[in-house]
């Protein structure tokens, strides 16, 4: 018999925070167990293993960053989108690290093409076309895009500019600067 009050969207929730406040790999449906004060055993009706808690946190994660990604971006174009989805990412990982980190989550071929990944693809294309990039280079800028988005955020959450000049924010706005340069002047083959 399932525990009163436990159930798959409240252990996605507290294994949330519990990413949050320890990190992504800490979270374990045993680690989860402690937190209720419940056996392991009856964790297991509300999610399969630590893989399932993961794999539900990653799902919660995107869905929640591409929701305040779609707000921060909404009736934006060209570079103050740009900076506006960016900005989306780095607050969200400044906010949530663990949940960030779970976001990144490698997902089963099955379950990415029903998340909320796609959603991310497909704000980032949307900002593109302001900058009139050729179809055929999307795919590269929106790498590009989630590749300096992700570097610099992981970069700054684990301390590698605390000890250096200038602030972190200044770098940031360059990099937003040269992100809007770069795409107004795409290369082509």
């Amino acid at each position: 018999m399932a525990r009163a009050g436990l159930s798959g969207e409240r252990l996605t929730r507290a294994g949330a925070e519990l990413a949050d406040e320890a990190g992504f790999d800490q979270v374990t449906v045993s680690a989860l167990a402690r937190r209720f004060d419940v056996k392991v055993a009856s964790l297991y009706s509300h999610v399969r293993n630590s893989h399932d808690l993961r794999t539900r946190i990653a799902l919660l994660a995107l869905e929640e960053l591409a929701d305040r990604a779609a707000d921060a971006v909404a009736g934006r174009s060209g570079k103050d989108a740009l900076v506006a989805l960016a900005n989306a990412y780095r607050d969200y990982a400044r906010e949530h690290p663990g949940r960030y980190a779970a976001a990144q989550f490698r997902l089963d071929p099955e379950t990415a093409p029903a998340s909320a990944g796609p959603r991310h693809t497909r704000m980032t294309r949307s900002i593109l076309r302001g900058y009139d990039l050729p179809e055929a280079e999307h795919t590269h800028a929106v790498r590009l895009l989630g590749s300096v988005f992700y570097g610099y955020v992981s970069l700054e959450a684990g301390g590698g500019f605390s000890h250096s000049a200038p602030e972190s924010q200044e770098s940031w706005s360059r990099a937003m600067d040269a992100l809007d340069t770069l795409l107004r002047n795409w290369p082509t083959p």
